[in-house]
């Protein structure tokens, strides 16, 4: 029997153009991007954009509001129309048809807010729902939304569409995952103007400015251009991971004595032999333990009154460095694998019982001060009993980790290689890149811990960054609000040189950008958190600077903020703008944090006092002085220059 290769290979040919057919005409299905689905918050007063993907030359209609809107898809599938700009209002319903009908259910129109930046802007109330227990409990604002977007990075360039995302409403326990900044915001807003609020949050923790900016805006960083280049080169991407597992000499992380054994150190069996004394909280490199990084155990026996037995309770133990398991009982109560989030822990009915409970946790630390951070709630409650659970604990040494090149320890999670949110434009092109048709009011921003080592290079970047985004929404210059960094760290009580300081004075340039307003924060930090937990002062303060600069309104919206000094004798008299109703110490004592210079830029502190909207500046020490600061350092002791109307002062220098 003959066989006709011919005819084979042609039919072999018509499946293959069928299997292709049969692809496209899938991927040209009607559809929409993630932003534009139910639930959807609208831009009001404007003109709105409205997009999707379906086969090219499909003929779209759109109904909304009783109106119709027609377009043509283009040859590369993408189409796009415009609406025209209404009052705020909803529920409404749009139908989207082609070949196919969509459907997007429950649209209000009102004010979009762009929230985006680094940790700080994440932060859920679910973290913070301690402190905003009562506010999540009432959460009852079905026209306050927000869209979450997952974190997500792209070097090749800006994307279409995100993969997942939908709109949620503040209600009920949905408000949980709203960025708590964004959501006390958002409320203040809808509560001046009963209108719906919608929150776009782009934000992801510890990463750079640059990382948010498109390939444009940064055209003027020669350096970053440079690396932006050299990450499209998915070559030189992939050479760095073969490179990385082919170089990597980091040994396998030694054994953990605690968990080696037949009896595990947090089994109720275990009998404790060798352990020794030590405080809660406290760091073991401040106790008598030198340079190790490692597994360290704790280990408490404490009691427990039968009140509190049978019934759920909660552990608080404020903040480890780095990661922590929890062992109540010989059970597992909770762990967490890196020092920032505050630890509370559930704890189940079952496990405590009245008399001696034996609690032990777990610390892993990898890299400088290990322990348990001071100045935080470490207790356990269960209905109305609480018992503390500071003071002296019991350590082990499970095992310590070697130093290897590059700084950490053997045995640690530092995974080399690139890190592609920290590179320029990488979220940018994956998080911001599909929102930019989306009309919106203005952006909400806060972010530059990252950045505190460059406070320099920040100057230039975050105007670059206003630029750009205004630039790319096409909807003029949009307003800016944006929070300077709140105090952290170890106070400091002598004059003293601060990267933070430093990254504060560049936030507090960017003001020169027309229709940008800044939040003071200096007050609200913590010392040992750089997440402080007073998120609502925060969004309500970004939302007096909404009010006046987006809605213009006639009130004040900052603090006092540098305008001039002048020498006068042995004095600097300085003025400010923003001085409200009058200047005022907030706490009723002499003004604090003012350091004075002569010449030669050694300053000592100050003496000051109010004369009207101006500050006078003295010290007996510096008889020609020529330089002042205020606030200048990481966590400053005292700031207490205010306005009547409560908001702080902004730090700044005269020695620029």
């Amino acid at each position: 029997m003959s066989i006709d290769l011919s005819a084979l290979y042609v039919a072999r040919l018509c499946y293959v153009c069928l299997l292709l057919l049969t692809a496209n005409v899938a991927q040209a299905q009607l559809r929409l991007p993630k932003l534009i689905s139910d639930g959807m918050v609208l831009q009001r007063d404007v003109p709105l954009k409205i997009w999707g993907w379906a086969t090219p030359g499909e003929r779209i209609t759109v109904r909304f509001n009783n109106k119709n809107y027609r377009t043509v898809t283009e040859t590369r599938g993408k189409w796009q129309l415009g609406l025209p700009a209404m009052s705020a209002g909803g529920p409404f319903t749009m139908e989207i048809i082609g070949s196919t009908q969509l459907t997007v259910k429950d649209i209000l129109i009102g004010d979009v807010w762009f929230c985006s930046g680094q940790s700080n802007m994440v932060h859920q109330l679910n973290i913070h729902d301690v402190t905003y227990a009562k506010d999540i409990r009432e959460a009852n604002y079905p026209q306050i939304r927000q869209f979450w977007i997952p974190t997500l990075t792209n070097l090749q360039g800006p994307q279409n569409d995100l993969p997942s995302g939908q709109w949620k409403a503040a209600v009920g326990e949905d408000v949980r995952p709203f960025s708590a900044v964004a959501y006390f915001f958002a409320k203040k807003i809808h509560e001046k103007y009963k209108i719906p609020v919608g929150i776009i949050n782009a934000s992801v923790g510890g990463t750079p400015i640059e990382a948010w900016t498109s390939e444009e805006g940064l055209k003027e960083f020669d350096a970053l251009k440079a690396t932006i280049e050299k990450n499209k080169d998915t070559t030189y991407i992939n050479s760095l991971t073969r490179r990385q597992t082919a170089t990597s000499t980091r040994p396998a992380p030694p054994v953990d004595l605690g968990m080696a054994g037949s009896t595990k150190w947090f089994d109720v069996a275990y009998v404790p032999k060798g352990w020794r004394p030590i405080n809660v909280p406290g760091y073991w490199e401040d106790q008598g333990v030198k340079d190790l990084n490692g597994v360290v155990w704790y280990r408490k026996e404490v009691e427990i009154p039968a009140s509190m037995t049978g019934k759920p309770a909660r552990v608080f133990l404020g903040r480890i460095v780095d990661a922590d398991e929890l062992y109540i009982n010989g059970k597992s109560v909770g762990r967490t694998t890196y020092m920032y989030p505050q630890r509370r822990y559930n704890v189940a009915a079952d496990v405590l019982k009245a008399g001696k409970n034996v609690f032990v946790i777990r610390v892993t630390n990898n890299a400088s001060k290990g322990g348990f951070v001071p100045d935080k709630p470490y207790c356990i409650f269960a209905g109305a009993d609480t018992v503390d659970l500071k003071g002296t604990w019991y350590y082990k040494v499970g095992t310590t980790y070697r130093p290897i090149a590059g700084g950490n320890s053997a045995g640690g999670n530092s995974a080399g290689g690139i890190n592609a949110q920290n590179q320029p434009t990488a979220l940018f092109n994956a998080m911001v890149a599909p929102e930019i048709n989306y009309a919106i009011k203005g952006f909400c921003w806060y972010q530059g811990e990252t950045n505190a080592g460059k406070p320099q290079e920040y100057a230039t970047l975050q105007p670059a960054l206003i630029n750009d985004w205004r630039r790319l929404w096409k909807q003029g210059p949009l307003p800016f609000l944006y929070v300077q960094l709140p105090g952290f760290m170890d106070y400091n009580y002598q004059p003293t040189e601060s990267n933070w300081a430093m990254l504060r004075e560049a936030q507090l340039k960017a003001l020169s950008v027309p229709n940008t307003a800044m939040t003071v924060a200096i007050d609200l930090g913590e010392w040992n958190d750089i997440h402080p937990d007073n998120k609502k002062d925060v969004g309500e303060r970004l939302a007096l600077a909404a009010l006046k600069t987006a809605y213009k309104e006639t009130l004040v919206s900052s603090g006092p903020l540098y305008q001039s000094a002048a020498v006068e004798g042995n004095k600097i008299v300085i003025n400010f703008t923003s001085t409200g109703s009058g200047l005022v110490a907030n706490d009723g004592e002499e003004l604090g944090e003012f350091a004075i210079a002569g010449a030669d830029k050694k300053f000592v502190w100050a003496k000051a006092k109010i004369e009207g909207n101006n500050v006078v500046v003295w010290s007996d020490d510096v008889s020609n002085p020529q330089y002042v600061r205020y606030a200048w350092a990481d966590n400053p002791v005292n700031p207490n220059l205010y306005n009547k109307e409560g908001l702080p002062a902004s730090p700044f220098r005269t020695d620029q």
